[in-house]
């Protein structure tokens, strides 16, 4: 079994004379790289300042290290090229419409932009989806025909609706 020992670890960039700093994981484990083009340290604020078991490990304006809902992160300024994609996002899976709309107004607050289906994209260019776990129930229910009247349901909103899909479904 590989080493879990916590390791200090630095490296210079020679192309731009930049230090980049991180505290290893264990070598089992999958930490979440995230090239933001500009406000790393502001962004992992923002993201801690929503999520409960969360916290900045260490942060500066070029980079950041946190935890949010008990899942490592670490951030980069990688400069302007960078930009988030629908290609990859983070879903929030909650219980109730209340966790529903705090995600969604959370996440959209300064900025924001609401998309289809339950998704957004924050004031950093983060994608998320914000979804209900009855959303996955209903629209994969063994009645087919409940099943494609909540995915009819859910194709028109943006901000998930449980008591919309409920009826819906039927």
């Amino acid at each position: 079994m590989a080493n879990s020992k916590k390791k200090s670890s630095s490296k210079n960039s020679k192309s731009d004379g930049m230090k980049i700093e991180f505290v290893s994981a264990p070598s089992h484990s999958i930490t979440p790289f995230l090239m933001f083009n500009a406000n790393t340290e502001e962004a992992a604020k923002f993201y801690v300042s929503i999520f409960k078991k969360s916290k900045i490990i260490k942060a500066s304006p070029m980079q950041a290290d946190f935890i949010l809902n008990g899942q490592k992160f670490f951030a980069y300024n990688g400069g302007p090229e960078f930009q988030f994609s629908w290609g990859v996002s983070f879903m929030i899976s909650v219980e109730t419409q209340k966790e529903v709309d705090y995600y969604w107004n959370a996440l959209l607050a300064d900025g924001g932009k609401e998309a289809m289906c339950g998704w957004l994209q924050d004031k950093y260019g983060m994608w998320w989806q914000v979804t209900p776990k009855i959303l996955l129930q209903l629209i994969s229910n063994k009645d087919r025909s409940k099943a494609e009247r909540a995915t009819q349901a859910m194709l028109n909103m943006r901000k998930i609706d449980i008591a919309a899909l409920k009826a819906a479904a039927g």
